[in-house]
């Protein structure tokens, strides 16, 4: 299946996001709350430049990408070190920001100050099991994993750190459904495809650190058994977003570390492959409220490209497509 004709679409969707060279906007229209950032945003430039690379068209221009630099840096906060954004957690926005300028070989003007303290073992094994496990697992993961995301990526934290951060993940995973601390899902409130949504954002820090995932047999079988019984959520695979990366990222990155029910992995992706390549293909690119919302459109930038890795030969796109979660977390 030739899929150029979506990506132009995407890159078309790009083009009239911007403002200048490295500043675009998120959103190109107001909604009827008004509560949109419009004008330059700070997922707007990073998504812009995720969404670049992915497909191919990152800029070249060194004077060019000065400016998307120089737009990123700042956005920064130099008193805390931190990017802020009223859509999402801080930390969640400072890595996303952080990863963006990654992808121009750059770092930061300020030190991440804020995020210090976290350095200490005590204090960030106690800011891991502090996160709303049970109730609000998708939303506190942006934490969980931005803070990983954010120290690795400007290389403040050390290898000891991260070997204490992967201890505690591995040490606490369910081992009956394989994400999320033990109990969470069978004592909390909120259901299955929330937890894979947010074991998704340690999965991708995970697979940066080259470090085996606990229990990939028993993620496996959650992710199809959602799949199977149709519990991924209201509008899973009919939307622009991210719940859709969250799901094949979790089966593809399994299936590299076991063999389990691979053949059924792969059917599962397949299946959900056609029929969200041809939703996002109908979609009118320039009216769809999801698909002109920048950050919105690169979770399904990330879906398309992971699905094309996870199954050779059955997307075909002039430039073969890079995700970004194979040079750097966090997304």
């Amino acid at each position: 299946m030739n899929i150029d004709r979506l990506v132009d679409k995407i890159r078309k969707t790009v083009e009239n996001h911007k403002i200048s060279d490295g500043v675009y906007a998120r959103w190109n229209w107001q909604n009827e709350e008004e509560t949109r950032k419009l004008g330059v945003n700070e997922y707007g430039c990073a998504d812009a430049a995720n969404i670049l690379y992915t497909i191919g068209d990152f800029p070249r221009d060194p004077e060019e990408r000065a400016k998307w630099v120089q737009t990123l840096q700042g956005m920064q906060n130099p008193e805390t070190g931190l990017y802020t954004e009223a859509t999402h957690h801080t930390i969640h926005t400072t890595a996303h920001c952080l990863a963006a300028l990654e992808l121009f070989d750059a770092q930061p003007k300020y030190p991440l100050t804020a995020l210090m303290q976290y350095l200490e073992k005590d204090k960030l094994e106690a800011f891991l099991a502090g996160l709303n496990w049970m109730g609000s697992p998708w939303n506190n993961s942006h934490q969980g994993a931005g803070l990983y995301a954010s120290m690795v990526i400007t290389r403040t934290a050390p290898l000891e750190w991260q070997r204490w951060y992967f201890s505690w993940l591995r040490e606490q995973c369910d081992p009956v459904v394989g994400m999320s601390p033990k109990g969470a899902y069978e004592k909390g409130t909120a259901p299955l495809f929330q937890h894979m949504c947010g074991w998704f954002h340690y999965m991708f820090n995970h697979a940066y650190a080259r470090m085996p995932i606990p229990y990939p047999d028993k993620l496996i079988d959650s992710c199809l058994d959602m799949w199977n019984k149709q519990e991924l959520g209201p509008r899973f695979g009919i939307m622009v977003g991210f719940k859709e990366i969250d799901w094949v990222f979790c089966i593809s990155r399994a299936c590299r570390q076991t063999a389990h029910r691979f053949d059924e992995c792969m059917a599962a992706l397949k299946e959900f492959e056609e029929s969200y390549i041809a939703y996002l293909d109908g979609l009118d690119w320039e009216k769809d409220e999801e698909f002109n919302d920048l950050h919105m459109l690169f979770g399904a930038v990330c879906a398309i490209a992971e699905l094309q890795n996870a199954l050779p030969g059955t997307l075909e796109t002039t430039v073969p497509l890079k995700l970004v979660l194979d040079r750097r977390p966090f997304i």
